[in-house]
C-alpha cells in the first residue's frame, strides 16, 4: 500500500463524505458577478474568507441561507436561514444564535470588502445535520441593512442584494 492511501484511510478529510473546502460566488441583483467566498474546514467549523466589490458602501446583513439557489432579482429561493437547531435569529437573543447568522459586512467607500471569520456550529462534511453542503445546499446571502443581532428572523436588514451558492472545491 502506497503512503499516501495509509494516510488518506487515516484522515476523515479524505473521505468521500468530507470536503475540506468549497467556494461561493457572489452575484448582484442583475446576475453580475461581484465577488468569492471562500470556506474552509478548520477544527473550529469552518472559516469563510469573502473578497467583493461593486457593493453599497456601510454595514449589511450577512447570513447563510438553507437552500443553494440565487434567483434574481430578489434571491427568495435561497429561503430562509439556514437554522439546524431550530433558535432564534441574533447573538443577542436570549436563546441563542442560529448557525445562519454571521457578523456584519462593512463594505469601505469603494464598494469593496474582504473579510475572514470562523463559523461555529457548521461544518463541510456531508451527511451531518449542520453541513453546509446538504442535498439542497445552502447559500451566502448580503442583505441591504445591517443585521441588528436580535429581530427575528433576519435582523432587520432588508432586502437580499448579493447571493452565492456554497458548493464543494
Amino acid at each position: 500500500m502506497s503512503l499516501a492511501i495509509a494516510l488518506c484511510w487515516g484522515m476523515s478529510a479524505c473521505s468521500s463524505t468530507s470536503a475540506t473546502t468549497a467556494l461561493a460566488e457572489l452575484v448582484n441583483t442583475q446576475g453580475k458577478k461581484v465577488g468569492t467566498i471562500e470556506l474552509k474546514q478548520v477544527s473550529e467549523g469552518v472559516e469563510l474568507r469573502i473578497a467583493a466589490e461593486q457593493l453599497p458602501p456601510g454595514s449589511h446583513g450577512f447570513h447563510i441561507h438553507e437552500i443553494g439557489k440565487c434567483e434574481v432579482p430578489h434571491f427568495k429561493s435561497a429561503g430562509g436561514h439556514f437554522n439546524p437547531t431550530d433558535k432564534k435569529h441574533g447573538k443577542h437573543s436570549s436563546q441563542g444564535a442560529h448557525a445562519g447568522d454571521l457578523e456584519n459586512l462593512v463594505v469601505d467607500s469603494q464598494g469593496k470588502v474582504t473579510k475572514s471569520q470562523v463559523i461555529t456550529g457548521v461544518t463541510l462534511e456531508k451527511g451531518k445535520a449542520q453541513s453546509l453542503l446538504k442535498d439542497q445546499g445552502t447559500a451566502l446571502v448580503i442583505h441591504e441593512k445591517a443585521d441588528d443581532y436580535k429581530t427575528d428572523p433576519a435582523g432587520d436588514s432588508g432586502s437580499r442584494i448579493a447571493c452565492g451558492v456554497i458548493k464543494a472545491k
